[in-house]
């Protein structure tokens, strides 16, 4: 079981290192994505610099990142009451999420990993993740900030985690995941305090046509 962690663990990490954003960027319009706009890989960007259909195309591709393998994992080694699975499920679900911010591609840099811990949350308890995704439309909808609704839903899915009684193993992992979600938004939240952040209807809505 250990050997087949590790080996998973390993695996989630480089998918999850791939940046699709400057793949795409870099194919599509000759960019790099890292220096354009607000200087992230991910699907937000993405969309505001190359418009909506590849900020689409980079969020799937990162949201597989972490399901596809935390999915795979769960259904091959994973039984209903056994610890030691759901301990080792715990440290997959963490990987993809590493390999995205901190990509062996990139320099150890990357992303903010909003998407990609969708993926995983996806994999781990799709209920829960309906209504980590329902918390961000409505924070969007009502303040206009995707890193304020990105906050908020990754804050409030461990929480939805535990109501739907999922083994506190991956509940833990999903509070951990939030937390390197919100370190790497640690800018946006100085700029949001000083009012400083700008709305999402301000970023090149025009790409979005």
């Amino acid at each position: 079981m250990l050997s087949q962690t590790l080996y998973f663990a390993f695996g989630a990490y480089v998918l999850g290192a791939v940046p699709f954003g400057k793949i795409i960027a870099r194919i599509v319009a000759q960019i790099d994505i890292t220096k354009q706009g607000s200087r992230n890989i991910g699907a937000t960007n993405v969309a505001r610099e190359l418009g909506l259909k590849w900020g689409l195309l980079t969020l799937a591709l990162d949201v597989s990142k972490g399901l596809v393998p935390v999915l795979v994992f769960s259904a091959t080694y994973c039984k209903e009451g056994d610890i030691w699975g759901q301990i080792a499920l715990a440290m997959v679900t963490l990987c993809p999420l590493l390999g995205h911010q901190f990509s062996v591609f990139m320099g150890f840099k990357g992303g903010k990993g909003v998407a990609t811990a969708l993926g995983v949350y996806l994999a781990l308890s799709p209920i829960s993740c309906l209504m980590g995704v329902l918390v961000f439309v409505l924070v969007v909808l009502k303040w206009d900030f995707i890193s304020l609704g990105s906050m908020v839903s990754a804050g409030s899915i461990p929480i939805f985690l535990a109501f739907f009684q999922q083994p506190k193993p991956v509940v833990l992992a999903s509070v951990i995941l939030a937390v390197f979600i919100y370190l790497r938004h640690a800018e946006n939240i100085t700029r949001l305090v000083r009012g400083e952040e700008r709305k999402w209807k301000q970023r090149k809505s025009e790409a979005l046509g």
